[in-house]
Protein backbone atom coordinates (compact mmCIF):
# COMPACT_ATOMS: atom_id res chain seq x y z
CA UNK A 1 0.00 0.00 0.00
CA UNK A 2 1.31 3.44 -0.96
CA UNK A 3 1.12 6.03 2.19
CA UNK A 4 -1.17 8.88 0.85
CA UNK A 5 0.71 11.98 1.31
CA UNK A 6 -1.46 15.85 1.12
CA UNK A 7 -1.53 19.28 2.25
CA UNK A 8 -4.30 21.25 3.42
CA UNK A 9 -5.25 24.62 4.65
CA UNK A 10 -6.98 24.36 8.46
CA UNK A 11 -6.68 24.05 12.09
CA UNK A 12 -4.48 21.03 13.20
CA UNK A 13 -6.47 20.61 16.48
CA UNK A 14 -9.59 20.02 14.61
CA UNK A 15 -8.68 16.74 12.33
CA UNK A 16 -9.80 13.39 12.69
CA UNK A 17 -6.35 11.34 12.59
CA UNK A 18 -4.64 9.29 14.86
CA UNK A 19 -2.45 11.85 15.59
CA UNK A 20 -1.44 15.25 15.54
CA UNK A 21 2.44 16.32 15.73
CA UNK A 22 2.97 19.16 18.37
CA UNK A 23 5.36 21.73 17.37
CA UNK A 24 6.68 21.75 20.97
CA UNK A 25 9.38 24.00 22.89
CA UNK A 26 11.93 21.99 25.07
CA UNK A 27 9.51 21.74 28.07
CA UNK A 28 6.47 20.34 26.78
CA UNK A 29 4.18 22.04 28.67
CA UNK A 30 2.42 24.85 25.92
CA UNK A 31 3.60 27.96 24.61
CA UNK A 32 2.57 30.24 21.96
CA UNK A 33 1.31 29.46 18.16
CA UNK A 34 0.46 25.73 17.31
CA UNK A 35 1.68 24.15 20.94
CA UNK A 36 -0.85 26.47 22.79
CA UNK A 37 -3.72 25.39 20.84
CA UNK A 38 -2.36 22.21 21.08
CA UNK A 39 -2.41 22.30 25.07
CA UNK A 40 -5.87 24.50 24.97
CA UNK A 41 -7.87 21.80 22.61
CA UNK A 42 -6.85 18.93 24.43
CA UNK A 43 -7.72 19.99 28.25
CA UNK A 44 -5.19 19.84 31.18
CA UNK A 45 -4.42 16.41 31.43
CA UNK A 46 -2.43 16.69 28.14
CA UNK A 47 -0.15 19.01 30.07
CA UNK A 48 -0.06 16.67 33.73
CA UNK A 49 1.06 13.74 31.07
CA UNK A 50 3.60 16.23 29.29
CA UNK A 51 5.05 17.05 32.83
CA UNK A 52 5.65 13.57 33.68
CA UNK A 53 7.64 13.14 30.70
CA UNK A 54 9.94 15.87 31.78
CA UNK A 55 10.64 17.66 28.50
CA UNK A 56 12.31 16.95 25.24
CA UNK A 57 15.50 17.78 23.32
CA UNK A 58 15.22 19.35 19.67
CA UNK A 59 14.80 17.13 17.05
CA UNK A 60 13.16 14.19 19.18
CA UNK A 61 9.81 13.61 20.07
CA UNK A 62 7.77 11.63 22.91
CA UNK A 63 3.62 10.40 22.61
CA UNK A 64 1.27 11.11 24.19
CA UNK A 65 -2.93 11.08 24.90
CA UNK A 66 -5.01 13.15 22.77
CA UNK A 67 -7.57 14.02 25.33
CA UNK A 68 -10.26 16.31 24.23
CA UNK A 69 -8.71 16.11 20.59
CA UNK A 70 -10.45 14.10 17.56
CA UNK A 71 -6.57 12.88 17.35
CA UNK A 72 -6.00 9.94 19.60
CA UNK A 73 -2.24 11.05 20.66
CA UNK A 74 0.01 14.35 20.22
CA UNK A 75 3.21 13.83 19.18
CA UNK A 76 5.22 16.16 20.46
CA UNK A 77 8.79 17.18 18.82
CA UNK A 78 10.88 20.31 19.18
CA UNK A 79 12.17 21.84 15.90
CA UNK A 80 15.30 23.97 15.86
CA UNK A 81 15.51 27.66 16.44
CA UNK A 82 16.23 29.33 13.46
CA UNK A 83 20.43 30.43 13.31
CA UNK A 84 21.27 31.07 9.65
CA UNK A 85 21.70 27.30 8.83
CA UNK A 86 25.04 26.74 9.99
CA UNK A 87 24.04 25.17 13.26
CA UNK A 88 22.61 21.48 12.12
CA UNK A 89 19.16 23.39 11.46
CA UNK A 90 18.25 21.52 8.69
CA UNK A 91 19.39 18.14 9.91
CA UNK A 92 17.65 18.62 13.42
CA UNK A 93 14.41 19.73 11.35
CA UNK A 94 14.94 16.56 9.53
CA UNK A 95 14.73 14.32 12.61
CA UNK A 96 11.48 15.94 14.22
CA UNK A 97 9.44 14.32 11.36
CA UNK A 98 11.43 10.87 11.10
CA UNK A 99 11.23 11.01 14.81
CA UNK A 100 7.47 11.07 14.86
CA UNK A 101 7.06 9.22 12.11
CA UNK A 102 9.24 6.39 14.04
CA UNK A 103 6.82 6.80 17.21
CA UNK A 104 3.77 6.66 14.94
CA UNK A 105 4.64 3.16 13.69
CA UNK A 106 5.79 1.99 16.92
CA UNK A 107 2.00 2.71 18.33
CA UNK A 108 0.35 1.13 15.76
CA UNK A 109 -1.16 4.17 13.84
CA UNK A 110 -2.00 4.60 10.50
CA UNK A 111 -2.02 8.57 10.32
CA UNK A 112 -0.64 11.55 11.28
CA UNK A 113 -0.72 15.21 10.65
CA UNK A 114 2.31 17.30 10.98
CA UNK A 115 1.92 21.35 11.54
CA UNK A 116 4.88 23.90 9.73
CA UNK A 117 7.74 23.01 12.57
CA UNK A 118 10.30 25.53 13.47
CA UNK A 119 8.64 27.97 10.86
CA UNK A 120 6.79 30.28 13.53
CA UNK A 121 8.73 31.84 16.20
CA UNK A 122 11.41 29.94 15.71
CA UNK A 123 12.38 31.80 12.77
CA UNK A 124 12.86 28.76 10.37
CA UNK A 125 12.35 29.78 6.73
CA UNK A 126 9.21 28.51 5.36
CA UNK A 127 10.62 26.83 1.85
CA UNK A 128 13.39 24.97 2.92
CA UNK A 129 11.30 24.00 5.95
CA UNK A 130 8.48 22.95 3.83
CA UNK A 131 11.31 20.85 1.30
CA UNK A 132 12.81 19.28 4.06
CA UNK A 133 9.41 17.90 5.88
CA UNK A 134 7.84 16.73 2.39
CA UNK A 135 11.18 15.71 1.53
CA UNK A 136 11.71 13.43 5.03
CA UNK A 137 8.26 12.15 4.87
CA UNK A 138 8.68 10.91 1.87
CA UNK A 139 11.85 8.93 2.56
CA UNK A 140 10.35 7.44 5.54
CA UNK A 141 7.30 6.04 4.07
CA UNK A 142 8.61 4.28 1.28
CA UNK A 143 9.35 1.67 4.46
CA UNK A 144 6.58 1.89 6.28
CA UNK A 145 4.08 0.74 4.41
CA UNK A 146 1.94 0.85 7.56
CA UNK A 147 1.19 4.66 7.34
CA UNK A 148 -1.89 5.31 5.34
CA UNK A 149 -1.93 9.04 5.58
CA UNK A 150 0.55 11.75 6.58
CA UNK A 151 -1.26 15.22 6.69
CA UNK A 152 0.99 18.49 6.28
CA UNK A 153 -1.59 20.96 7.93
CA UNK A 154 -0.84 24.46 7.03
CA UNK A 155 -2.39 27.95 9.02
CA UNK A 156 -1.48 29.82 5.88
CA UNK A 157 -2.30 30.01 2.66
CA UNK A 158 1.39 31.00 1.55
CA UNK A 159 2.56 27.54 3.79
CA UNK A 160 -0.30 25.43 2.12
CA UNK A 161 0.94 26.77 -1.60
CA UNK A 162 5.20 25.79 -0.48
CA UNK A 163 3.89 22.12 0.61
CA UNK A 164 1.61 21.83 -2.40
CA UNK A 165 4.46 22.80 -4.93
CA UNK A 166 6.75 20.48 -2.24
CA UNK A 167 4.24 17.49 -3.30
CA UNK A 168 3.69 18.37 -6.68
CA UNK A 169 -0.25 19.06 -6.02
CA UNK A 170 -2.88 21.32 -6.20
CA UNK A 171 -4.92 23.72 -3.58
CA UNK A 172 -7.24 21.86 -1.21
CA UNK A 173 -9.08 24.31 0.35
CA UNK A 174 -11.16 23.45 4.05
CA UNK A 175 -9.99 21.30 6.96
CA UNK A 176 -9.93 17.96 5.44
CA UNK A 177 -10.98 14.58 7.51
Amino acid sequence: MTTKLRAIHGDITSLNVDAIVNAANSSLLGGGGVDGAIHRAAGPELRQECQRLQGCNTGEARITGGYRLPAKHVIHTVGPVWNGGADREAELLASCYRESLRLAVSAGLRSIAFPCISTGIYGFPAEPAARIAVQTVQEFVASAPELEEVVFCCFSDEDLRLYQHALGEQIVRGEGK
